[in-house]
């Protein structure tokens, strides 16, 4: 059977560059947004730089508990005039914010959201392929929530014929490794160590926000700082 390196995760609000860095290690990705949504977490909300510090970009979306990610609806839009109008004040004078504002401006201004699952995985989409460059297949699982986490994850999806599982390392605290081992498939950890810094505005350097900033500041040489650097000669010079 042909090598297929698979990775599974809830979408998340646009990302960090860790995300995206699984995806670069994958062949196909799946979205695992029937999953119970939880509060406080990254699927509505991501950290941006400002001269106050970290800011948080939070989408209201309800305080129902009873739902999946897939269900939660964002029936309030002014979120999206507030975000665009946060990136444009903290971003607006960074070296590549205009190649990207057509894209962001569709995003924010251009359409009218009302389903988070939806919005998260149109912008890791549009950015993974249109942006990064990463070719490979993205799709949403479908799967009953009837499997729970703790070492059925490895058969999400049996279609997926996955010969490698790439996880991220919080999984570590419910993934089952037996599991992977007992269905032949190799689990690997994916390690967020080591990424370069770049001119990044109001120091100190800040690796966990999102991936806008990641963009803003380097444009099309955002992959070698997410991926690239680790074949580089030097790891850690950038080319030029």
């Amino acid at each position: 059977m042909q090598n297929k390196r698979v990775a599974i995760l809830q979408s998340n609000y646009i990302p960090w560059k860790g995300y995206f860095d699984i995806i670069h290690d994958v062949d196909l990705f799946i979205f695992y947004d029937d999953l119970q949504f939880t509060k406080n977490d990254w699927r509505n909300r991501n950290k941006i730089k400002t001269a106050q510090g970290v800011k948080w970009l939070s989408i209201p979306v309800g305080t129902s508990a009873n739902r999946l990610i897939c269900e939660v609806a964002m029936e309030d839009s002014s979120w999206q005039r507030s975000h665009w109008d946060s990136l444009k004040q903290q971003y607006g004078k960074s070296p590549y914010f205009k190649l990207y504002r057509p894209f962001l401006e569709e995003v924010y201004l251009g359409r009218q959201w009302a389903n988070l699952s939806e919005l998260n995985q149109y912008l890791i989409r549009t950015i993974s392929h249109d942006i990064l460059n990463l070719h490979l297949s993205l799709r949403f699982s479908g799967i009953s929530t009837h499997w729970a986490k703790a070492g059925q994850i490895a058969r999400l999806d049996p279609q997926s014929e996955a010969t490698r599982y790439v996880s991220g390392p919080s999984a570590k605290d419910y993934v089952k490794p037996e599991r992977f081992v007992e269905l032949g498939i190799d689990l690997v950890w994916k390690d967020y160590s080591g990424y370069p810094e770049y001119t990044q505005f109001h120091p100190p350097f800040e690796h966990g926000v999102t991936i806008l900033d990641l963009l803003f500041h380097t444009g099309p040489d955002a992959p070698w700082f997410i991926w690239g650097w680790r074949d580089s000669p030097s790891s850690q010079q950038k080319p030029a």
